[in-house]
């Protein structure tokens, strides 16, 4: 999701995680077609009508490839189109509207994939690898201003392209990029260093294909109605309310469609989590998130799902709009001053976990063993005495006499709302200072956060990559999602060498210290590993809750 990505509260963009939390725990095995490489089997025929109902907690962004970067965004992209690889029920990438898994060359740098004969786009417009290579160009297209455009440039030339400054120099560096279209259904990728994890990157929404007719006719509506979306997934995006309900309906002309038992998907934008349990319990939706109260109620109960995630919350400064926020020592004493262990166990009460540094636990280190058992505890400890000394030595080194009052950006979904309230309540308590919540809809927040239009913004991160560079390669000075414009040459001179570095051990030892450097500066301030509480009724059988990549995976769902 982002070699950083932006999501909040509510909706955070998830990632792949290790084996020891894989799959939301889902006890179901999904249907899955003989070319997926799972061991799952045909659902069974039923003759109740194959429609699903769900509750969902954000109103999704701009639903362009090219341009998202929230989890809500990706969650519906994922449901109506589909990349060369499509990620199944263990977090692995299984092929999607390729045939089979890529021809890598030796060097580990050329892909070669070909598209399967069948795949089509809803409108029976075959697939053809020129779609991908556009959707590449495109997102990489400076115009564009797609933040994600770092991932496709790990593309031999890519960064070329989004560095040109004119439209001849987009065009010439795009025709040089690493993309070759060896044929219709035939494609091509070089890349600029070897990426072991570059097939599972090919699953992700970045990478997936577009149609040039239909962008080309959409123009700046692309993406932002129901009609102005298309894709080669298992569904069709056939209604779009905005703030209101989504319907998804079955694509049947997408390649594997004989394995996809739903008909209808209705997801209902639901912030409340009261008003989702009553639609719940009633029957008015099928699947709902459910909060810390609500979850006693359910404890036990074989309809409780807990969603375990690799993503963490967080806050991050604006550093440049409030140069008070510059100060080391005053982001040490608003992180100090919150006691995670208590926000946790008071405000979310869900499974989420205290955080001990920047990268999630569960996350691989990449060198066979789980990040946070190699790194230890690197993030400063809750002390609210030492918050306030290192509060008053900050301020007096910037010749204060109390710091600005500033807003705190977070979604106005009721769990951000009631974490706006704790943290605040924190730094009033242990430091005296009263700061502004500012809860806003989730689009605007992100809109936000990318224009950097912010003092605070509470955030969350998910994985794009089972890795610790996907959370620690955002800080990097003048990373496309270093919104906070955090700066520290050493922390970039770690990072940039574990880009390049072979070994693997020594690479994990660079991430690592690049980690301690960013948590000792407090860069960011984390808050919590994320794990999340839903209900689903017993009758859904094979709907997945992934670690990672988007909320809930619907191809391989049924009803019973």
């Amino acid at each position: 999701m982002k070699a950083t990505k932006w999501v909040t509260t509510a909706v955070a963009l998830t990632l792949m995680g290790s084996v020891a939390v894989g799959c939301g725990k889902s006890e179901e095995t999904p249907a899955v077609s003989p070319t997926d490489g799972t061991k799952g089997t045909t659902a069974p025929a039923s003759n109740k009508p194959q429609e699903i109902k769900i509750n969902f907690s954000a109103e999704p962004p701009v639903m362009d490839s090219s341009k998202a970067t929230a989890n809500a965004a990706f969650t519906f992209i994922s449901a109506f189109n589909e990349g060369l690889y499509r990620t199944d029920k263990d977090g692995k990438a299984t092929p999607g509207l390729a045939k089979d898994f890529p021809k890598i060359s030796a060097d580990g740098l050329t892909y070669t994939i070909d598209i399967r004969d069948n795949a089509n786009w809803s409108d029976g417009t075959p697939v053809k690898a020129q779609d991908f290579a556009y959707s590449f160009k495109r997102t990489l297209d400076p115009a564009t201003k797609g933040q994600y455009s770092f991932v496709v440039a790990w593309i031999k030339g890519g960064e070329a392209v989004t560095k040109a400054k004119t439209p001849e120099e987009v065009k010439k560096a795009q025709d040089a990029l690493g993309v070759k279209v060896l044929g219709d259904k035939k494609l091509e990728i070089t890349l600029e260093k070897p990426v072991a994890f570059f097939t599972q990157m090919l699953a992700f929404g970045t990478f997936l294909p577009q149609r040039e007719d239909f962008v080309t006719k959409a123009g700046d509506k692309y993406g932002a109605e129901a009609d102005k979306v298309i894709g080669a997934g298992p569904f069709i995006l056939s209604k779009w309310d905005h703030g209101q309900t989504l319907e998804l309906v079955k694509n049947e002309k997408y390649w594997d469609a004989a394995n996809v038992k739903l008909t209808k998907a209705t997801v209902n934008i639901v912030k409340d989590t009261n008003t989702g349990l009553n639609l719940y319990e009633t029957d008015a939706a099928d699947l709902t998130e459910i909060n810390r109260d609500q979850l006693t109620l359910y404890k036990g109960k074989p309809d409780n799902l807990p969603k375990p995630e690799l993503t963490n919350s967080y806050l991050m400064y604006q550093v440049k709009k409030q140069p008070a926020l510059a100060n080391k020592k005053i982001r040490q004493a608003l992180g100090m001053a919150i006691d995670r262990q208590a926000y946790v166990d008071t405000v979310l009460a869900n499974g989420s976990v205290a955080s001990t540094g920047l990268v999630p636990g569960g996350t691989s280190d990449g060198a066979g063993g789980e990040f946070r058992k190699t790194a230890g505890e690197t993030q400063p400890k809750f002390d609210a005495a030492k918050a306030k000394t290192l509060l008053a030595e900050g301020l007096k080194e910037l010749g204060l006499t109390a710091l600005p009052k500033m807003k705190v950006n977070a979604d106005d979904t009721e769990t951000a709302k009631k974490s706006l309230e704790f943290i605040l309540a924190q730094w009033k308590q242990n430091l005296g200072y009263v700061a502004e919540a500012n809860p806003v809809p989730h689009a605007l927040r992100i809109e936000l956060s990318s224009k950097k239009d912010f003092d605070i913004v509470l955030s969350l991160w998910g994985a794009d990559y089972n890795d610790p560079m996907t959370f620690l390669d955002m800080w990097v000075t003048g990373g496309e999602f270093d919104e906070g414009d955090y700066s520290n040459p050493e922390y970039d001179k770690l990072v940039k060498s574990a880009q390049t570095e072979t070994d693997t051990t020594k690479r994990a030892k660079a991430l690592v210290e690049a980690e301690k450097i960013l948590m000792d500066d407090q860069g960011v301030a984390p808050l919590y590993f994320r794990t999340r509480a839903y209900l689903k009724k017993a009758s859904i059988n094979g709907l997945i809750l992934p670690s990672f990549g988007q909320e809930w995976e619907l191809k391989w769902a049924s009803v019973k």
